[in-house]
C-alpha cells in the first residue's frame, strides 16, 4: 500500500508557529503532528509513505521524510496537490490518502483499512460532539453527508441547512483499492479545467467536490466510520484547547494520545 500525505499549505491560521515550518511539523503534546500520523500508518503495516509538501518542504525532508513538491502550492488546493503525485499512484497497488494536519488512533485506520470498496472515506459519526468542543455553532462549519444503503455514500461537501442533512463528517482519509487506482488518475485527467467546482475553480476545488464528481459518475464510494478517535489542528485555538485537555486527561475522549506517543 502507498500511502500520500498531503501536507503543501501555508497553514496561515496556525501563525506564527508555521512561520518557519509547515503545519504538519507543528507539534501536539511533544510531538509533530507527521510523525504521530506517521506511526499509526507504520504500526498499520504502510511503510511506503510520501509526504507531498510544498510550503517549506526543506524542513519535511530533513526529517528523513520522502517528498514530492508541488511547487504551485500557493496557487492550488488539495486535489492538485494529490495529483502532483500522480505518478507515485501504483496501478495495481492500494492508495491512502491521507491529510498532513490530522491525527488519528489505530483503531480508525484498521476501519478503514479494513473496508473493500473501490473508494472508501473514513467518517466521524461523533461528529457533533468534537464540533462542539471547538465551535460555539457546529453548524456553520460542518458539511452534509449523506449515506445510503450499505454504507454507500451519496453526497458530501455541501452547506447543511440542518443537522439532519448530517450522518458524519468527513475527516480526511481516504482508500482507492488497487484495481481502481488507474481509473482514479485517468478521471482526474479527463476533468474539464474551465469548470467551476462547487464554486472553486478547478486548481482550487475541495477534496468533498472530487469525492462527489465521482459519486455523480457512478463511482461505488463507501465510508468507514469511527466515533471520534481522531483531531484535526486548524488553529492556535485548536491547538491550545488539545494541549490544555491534553494536561488535565479529558483528551482521551477524543483521541488517545498515549497510543501513538
Amino acid at each position: 500500500m502507498k500511502a500520500l500525505i498531503l501536507a503543501a499549505g501555508q497553514g496561515t491560521r496556525l501563525r506564527p508557529l508555521t512561520d518557519d515550518r509547515p503545519k504538519c511539523l507543528v507539534e501536539l503534546a511533544g510531538k509533530s503532528l507527521l510523525e504521530r500520523q506517521a506511526k499509526v500508518l507504520r504500526r498499520s503495516g504502510v511503510h511506503d509513505l510520501t509526504v507531498v509538501s510544498g510550503y517549506r518542504s526543506d524542513q519535511i525532508a530533513a526529517r528523513g521524510f520522502a517528498t514530492c513538491v508541488n511547487p504551485r502550492y500557493a496557487l492550488t488546493n488539495m486535489v492538485a496537490t494529490l495529483f502532483t503525485a500522480a505518478n507515485l499512484m501504483v496501478d495495481g497497488q492500494d492508495l491512502l490518502i491521507c491529510y498532513g494536519d490530522i491525527v488519528y488512533e489505530q483503531r480508525v485506520l484498521s476501519s478503514l483499512l479494513a473496508v473493500d470498496a473501490p473508494v472508501t472515506v473514513m467518517i466521524d459519526r461523533q461528529w457533533l460532539r468534537y464540533w462542539r468542543l471547538r465551535l460555539d455553532d457546529p453548524l456553520t462549519d460542518a458539511e452534509t453527508l449523506k449515506l445510503g444503503p450499505a454504507g454507500r455514500l451519496l453526497e458530501l461537501g455541501k452547506k447543511p441547512r440542518d443537522y439532519s442533512e448530517i450522518e458524519g463528517q468527513y475527516m480526511g482519509l481516504i482508500k482507492i483499492r488497487a484495481d481502481h487506482v488507474a481509473k482514479f488518475k485517468q478521471v482526474y485527467a479527463s476533468m474539464d479545467r474551465a469548470a467551476m467546482y462547487d464554486g472553486k475553480d478547478f486548481d482550487n476545488m475541495y477534496m468533498t467536490s472530487f469525492i462527489q464528481y465521482l459519486i455523480d459518475h457512478a463511482w461505488d464510494v463507501r465510508v468507514a466510520e469511527t466515533d471520534n478517535g481522531w483531531l484535526e489542528v486548524d488553529s492556535v485555538s485548536d491547538l491550545e484547547r488539545y494541549e490544555a485537555m491534553a494536561v488535565n486527561g479529558s483528551l482521551a475522549t477524543f483521541y488517545n494520545l498515549m497510543e501513538s506517543a
